[in-house]
């Protein structure tokens, strides 16, 4: 499956970068430095830093992060700032069914590859593909399960290009991958305001990197994406809200707990989770979200699975809600 071009490992970060993209630089419309900037007709009254706020969240300088329009536009930035058409992105098999959309959308050929039977990322078959941007979801979506470090750590130590590590999900569990953006090799690890925060609707993400990776980022994700009102919502939470998100996981995390051990006790199977919602092989997808919708609850639900079948992903909610899923699936 390799090729001389999908397997080439680069020496540096403008190495790995897209060749055709090289000559693009990153946005501004001012030509030189100025203590006044009068060139791009917005305000002159300031505006907050959503770089600072999130940096400060991360543990990380502001200059290796990234913000977006949700994730989703640092994760299709990343893709088309790190291969050209036709080349290879590999990812695990199930995983975010976006991300197929986003390699094929940018030119390149996406490359699934199956979970190993404890459902973590099988290194070696990811690996032989020479994949120009391998992508794991940890924890990951659907299953909800959490890839190990070793795994993780091994995929990043050996591929020829760029790791992005999706952890849209980490405030609720699994390993925090946030150290490897700083570990010399091309990584970028991406995060969401969507789902701990609760601000969805607002479409604010952002990645993890090196400065010299993020520059790459930001050059192909273009200027203005995340709007005022985003940034001035987003810091606010980020400054003022981290004890209620504490709280909110937690309760999370605790009806997590108890919704699995409830299904267990009615006689349904739930795979392990690290995330903010659970996920139920079934015998059939359609009948089982068809009693949840009779209670008028909507779910998930996910035709023959890799490794799993048919399956529903439901998200965790406060216990009153939970209880009446219970009540439906028996």
């Amino acid at each position: 499956m390799l090729t001389a071009n999908e397997n080439r490992r680069a020496d540096s970060i403008s190495d790995l970068a897209r060749e055709s993209y090289r000559g693009i630089t990153l946005y501004s419309a001012v030509g030189g430095q100025c203590t006044f900037d009068l060139s791009d007709n917005t305000h002159l009254w300031g505006a907050p830093a959503l770089r600072n706020a999130v940096a400060d969240y991360a543990g990380v300088s502001p200059d290796m992060i990234a913000c977006g329009c949700g994730s989703d536009d640092v994760l299709d930035s990343a893709i088309r700032a790190f291969a050209e058409a036709g080349e290879l992105l590999c990812l695990p098999d199930p995983s975010f069914s976006m991300i197929p959309v986003f390699a094929r959308t940018n030119g390149l050929r996406p490359v699934a590859i199956p979970l190993t039977r404890w459902l973590d990322a099988d290194v070696d078959a990811m690996l032989e593909t020479g994949a120009r941007i391998i992508y794991l979801c940890s924890p990951n979506n659907p299953t909800g399960t959490a890839f190990s470090r070793k795994a993780v750590e091994q995929i990043v130590e050996r591929a020829p290009g760029l790791v992005i590590i999706d952890q849209a999900y980490v405030e609720f569990g699994g390993d925090n991958f946030a150290d490897l953006a700083s570990s010399g090799r091309p990584v970028l690890v991406t995060r969401t305001m969507s789902k701990a925060f609760g601000l969805a609707g607002l479409r604010v993400g952002y990645g993890i990197g090196s400065p010299e990776l993020i520059a790459e980022v930001l050059k192909a994700r273009g200027p203005y994406k995340v709007s005022s009102l985003a940034e001035r919502a987003s810091i606010a939470a980020l400054d003022n809200d981290r004890a209620w998100v504490t709280e909110r996981v937690d309760e999370v995390i605790g009806n997590r707990s108890r919704f699995r051990a409830e299904l267990a006790k009615r006689g349904i199977g739930s795979l392990e989770s690290s995330a903010n919602f659970v996920l139920i092989p079934v015998n059939d997808c359609a009948v089982s979200s068809g009693k949840l919708e009779r209670a008028g609850i909507c779910a998930r639900p996910f035709r023959d699975l890799p490794g799993i079948g048919d399956a529903i992903r439901i998200a965790i909610g406060p216990w009153k809600i939970m209880q009446l899923c219970l009540d439906a699936l028996v």
